[in-house]
């Protein structure tokens, strides 16, 4: 986004990524930089300024022509090949932030998303309160590119997961409650839908 507010902020970049209950990486979807008035790019405060121009992310979206209409249509066709509307969470982190924005900018897409997130944020919190050891154990890349924060989401939850909520000597590939709810809910496809990290939202 070009900042906080879902008034007078906008969606930049979208990307999608689709795992399994095992966090194991299915799909990517398309990736868009998103055509975006000019004026609304030059009013985005410093931070966002120097860290989207540095990444070549304000470069993208100036030669862009995908339109936000446009990037919530083919992230719905591509979302559509793997789950069915209703069925999967939205993931990430802070990922209330990015309903907020699809639900005023892609409706659309927002509605496609189960009512439930996960939030990666949220874990995070719990470990710093009840797991404060783990401090620190992981380290993000903070490209705040979409693709890229959504796969450092990935590995921060695989992180989590492997030192909270996994046994060492759970099976791998063993189904879990929450993969066999999911596939019987997603008619045997088992997934995780993550998406959109444009960021200037967590520095």
């Amino acid at each position: 986004m070009t900042g906080l507010s879902t008034d007078t902020d906008s969606i930049i970049e979208i990307a999608t990524v689709v795992t399994d209950a095992q966090l194991r990486v299915l799909a990517e979807g398309p990736v868009f930089a998103i055509q975006t008035p000019e004026a609304m790019l030059l009013a985005m405060d410093e931070w966002n300024t120097r860290q989207h121009g540095a990444s070549g992310l304000v470069q993208r979206i100036r030669a862009s022509n995908v339109t936000l209409a446009m990037a919530e249509e083919r992230t719905l066709e591509f979302l559509r090949q793997w789950v069915p509307g209703g069925n999967s969470p939205m993931c990430g982190n802070s990922i209330c932030q990015d309903r907020r924005f699809l639900a005023r900018q892609m409706p659309q897409l927002e509605r496609y998303f189960h009512y439930r997130n996960l939030d990666v944020s949220t874990v995070k919190e719990l470990a710093r309160r009840w797991a404060p050891q783990l401090a620190g154990g992981f380290s993000k890349q903070a490209s705040h590119l979409a693709l890229a924060d959504i796969h450092d989401s990935i590995r921060e939850l695989q992180f989590y997961r492997r030192q909270l909520f996994v046994s060492a000597a759970q099976e791998p590939g063993a189904p879990d409650l929450g993969t066999c709810l999911h596939e019987r809910a997603a008619g045997g496809r088992a997934a995780r839908v993550w998406s959109t990290r444009p960021r200037g939202l967590a520095r």
